[in-house]
């Protein structure tokens, strides 16, 4: 469980958005929910990072395997980090990566928004170790996803039960924002607006 002294609510000031093997052929894996639209989701996040000015943390896996090239669009947005990212040789779990590790802590956050783009592999170790060390984990479901409904029950049970706090993209953006009127509240909005509810629709139909 989370310290008692890190604060309750996520803030930008707060926060670090890590992003988890979002790469081009590892989101074939992506089954229990439409691809693209967990693609759309992560890249709303990148650009949320991105206004609110928050320290990302970029990672991959084997991108000259099979797993391929983080996506396009969140190099883009966030070349900083993109230049930055952690590449693991195979480690599995990110969070058992010491590079990965000593990134996320350089930050200097205790609330950690996570998102892996698989939901049942990628996301799921380094969000329950991270909450067992103390931090607080945010895991955004709609931009992850797994190969299957129910390896994908089976990972966010275990996430919620060692304190993840499973979130959506449009929720977490509310409550980083607080307030719409705010000048960083408007852009959320606007984010929300163009890229948020225009995938969560494209997924539905």
């Amino acid at each position: 469980m989370a310290s008692q002294s890190i604060p309750a609510r996520v803030t930008a000031e707060n926060a670090a958005l890590l992003l988890i093997d979002h790469q081009v052929g590892t989101m074939q894996l992506i089954k229990n929910i439409d691809r693209d639209l967990a693609a759309r989701q992560s890249i709303a996040l990148a650009k949320m990072a991105n206004i609110l000015g928050m320290p990302v943390v970029i990672t991959s896996s084997q991108e000259e395997n099979a797993q391929g090239p983080i996506l396009p669009e969140i190099a883009a947005i966030l070349p900083e980090a993109y230049d930055e990212r952690v590449k693991r040789p195979g480690v599995v779990n990110a969070w058992a990566y010491p590079e990965f590790r000593d990134a996320v802590l350089a930050t200097g956050r205790k609330h950690l928004i996570m998102a892996g783009v698989t939901t049942d592999v990628c996301l799921i170790f380094p969000a329950i170790d991270a909450a067992l060390e103390g931090f607080a984990v945010q895991a955004v479901m709609d931009a992850s996803g797994s190969p299957s409904e129910l390896s994908e029950e089976f990972a966010r049970q275990r996430m919620h039960d060692a304190g993840v706090v499973l979130t959506a993209t449009n929720t977490l953006m509310a409550e980083i924002a607080q307030d719409w009127s705010t000048p960083s509240g408007q852009q959320l909005i606007g984010l929300l607006f163009s890229d948020v509810f225009p995938a969560l629709g494209a997924g539905i139909a």
